[in-house]
């Protein structure tokens, strides 16, 4: 084992050196950053949250700045305007995607939209996923089972209410949104071993993301990919295996059943028929089926559950917030019939509530753009195959765009243009750009439906006599940032007359 590791060092080392050699004698100039160390960079530097980490480093350095891990160089963004810089000025030649080890294995060879690289194949696939499966149209055909999962979520919260126990809301906003996002993208919900025998569903697919999101040595040596340092390649290719033996089965199911529904029938039904009928226009077999079936299912189901969690989260901790969005629920829906969809435009102080909360807890980090060629951003020179981090969470906390950025004040949007479908840089946890989320319309239907949903329906207070001010909201890092630890809360149901919801 000792050995092991002396090969891997002296390796890294040579390299290392061979690439200081080979460097041009005339250096363009970078942007500001940190002093790195040999070899690693600027790993040293980030700790258990490395986005507050990134953003004191912004505060001292700048809003572009200029640092390296392992032998990749890296440019974090950090303000309004430098971020409007790299996703609108110049969205073009940041619109790539860097290599991804665990992604080519995982999104069968990087064919998914979130780490295609940009071309002709990622734009084919952009335009038919907009139009096929997150069009207006297809949103509101799964409106009626939006409304069954969501009624059912308020009766399952009903005997707890009725006897003032402690629910984990962590763990119910996860089971309402992946209950919906599974009815959704494969037509039906599934039990814990409906996946795999040894290891449960939502177990295979919470690790899969977070070998997905961990820090693999060879994204950033990648001449140590033959050494397969600590066995992550052989973790992800076995996550692999076992989602591609699931999904082959949800599929085979779909294409052997009597009652397929064709394009008016769940993300499987729908994608499948374009493969059977070749109209996609380019290469679009199973593989690529598979690949876009993964990215509905783990990227839209952990984002919408950290966005109900936390907003719920920092409802409960801020009670006025509470009474004032009952109360506007209370004019908007009334109090003798549960919340629709076609409440939702008129909740407008919902919609503050909903957007401060993706201020200071954006769900997902954005992944990393990757620089197509050379480039000069701001004066500053940006090598071809530069990774690009736009730092969201230090963007929601620009003390510039946001006055008293660490408050949580819902107001500040009342009577403000400010949205957050990329247009408005300071707000952008959907992304911007040729990379924004694709399935943004899908997401905010339904955080927004569930949030007013256990707020209509419930008084929620804390556990243990514990005070608001009390709550834990500290963050767990990953590539979905969620609680450190579980909303644990007591509903209390609050609606008079229920005639009208069974209706």
């Amino acid at each position: 084992m000792a050995s092991f590791w002396i090969i891997s060092l002296i390796t890294v080392i040579i390299i290392s050196v061979l690439q200081s050699l080979l460097k041009p004698a005339k250096k363009k100039k970078l942007p500001p950053g940190p002093m790195g160390l040999p070899i690693i960079g600027h790993f040293h530097l980030l700790g258990k949250n490395p986005n507050e980490d990134l953003y004191r480093l912004a505060q001292k350095y700048g809003p572009i700045m200029y640092m390296r891990f392992g032998s990749m160089p890296t440019v974090l963004v950090s303000s309004p305007a430098a971020a409007e810089l790299f996703l609108k000025t110049h969205d073009l030649n940041f619109a790539s995607r860097s290599p991804h080890e665990a992604s080519k294995y995982i999104s069968y060879e990087q064919r998914n939209m979130a780490f295609a690289k940009y071309g002709t194949y990622w734009r084919d696939m952009r335009k038919l996923s907009t139009l096929e499966l997150f069009s207006g149209l297809k949103v509101r055909q799964f409106q009626p089972m939006r409304r069954t999962e969501v009624r059912l979520m308020v009766e399952s919260l009903k005997p707890a209410a009725e006897r003032g126990e402690t629910v984990d809301m962590s763990l119910k906003s996860a089971a309402i949104v992946g209950d919906i996002m599974n009815l959704t993208v494969f037509g039906r919900k599934f039990g814990d071993n409906d996946l795999d025998h040894e290891k449960g569903f939502k177990e295979v697919l919470t690790a899969t993301m977070a070998e997905a999101a961990a820090i693999n040595i060879v994204d950033f040596f990648p001449y140590l990919k033959w050494l397969n340092l600590l066995g992550a390649s052989r973790r992800i290719k076995n996550l692999a295996k076992k989602y591609d033996k699931f999904v082959t089965r949800i599929i085979d199911d779909h294409l052997q059943s009597e009652e397929r529904k064709g394009k008016n029938g769940d993300f499987v039904d729908t994608m499948m028929a374009i493969v059977e009928s070749g109209e996609a226009g380019f290469e679009f077999d199973s593989r690529n089926v598979k690949a876009v079936l993964l990215d509905m299912i783990l990227a839209g189901t952990d984002t919408a559950a950290s966005a109900v969690e936390w907003t719920l989260s920092e409802i409960i901790k801020n009670p006025m917030v509470m009474k004032r969005l009952q109360k506007e629920l209370e004019e908007v829906v009334g109090m003798d019939q549960l919340v629709e969809e076609s409440h939702l435009p008129n909740l407008k102080y919902l919609e503050c509530v909903v957007k401060e909360s993706l201020r200071i807890h954006p769900p997902v980090l954005l992944l990393p753009h990757s620089s197509i060629e050379d480039c000069e951003v701001d004066g500053y020179y940006i090598p071809g195959g530069t990774r690009t981090l736009i730092n969201i969470w230090a963007i929601g906390r620009d003390p510039v765009a946001w006055p008293n950025p660490e408050k949580f004040d819902p107001d500040r949007f009342v009577d403000s243009k400010v949205d957050l479908r990329g247009h408005d840089f300071h707000l952008l946890p959907f992304g911007s750009g040729r990379r924004g989320c694709p399935g943004l319309q899908l997401g905010l239907v339904v955080i927004q439906y569930v949030v007013a949903q256990l707020v209509h329906c419930f008084d929620w207070e804390l556990p243990n006599q514990m005070s608001p001010d009390q709550l834990d909201m500290s963050e767990h890092y990953g590539l979905v940032s969620c609680r450190a630890t579980h909303l644990m809360a007591i509903p209390t149901y609050r609606i008079r007359d229920q005639t009208k919801t069974t209706s």
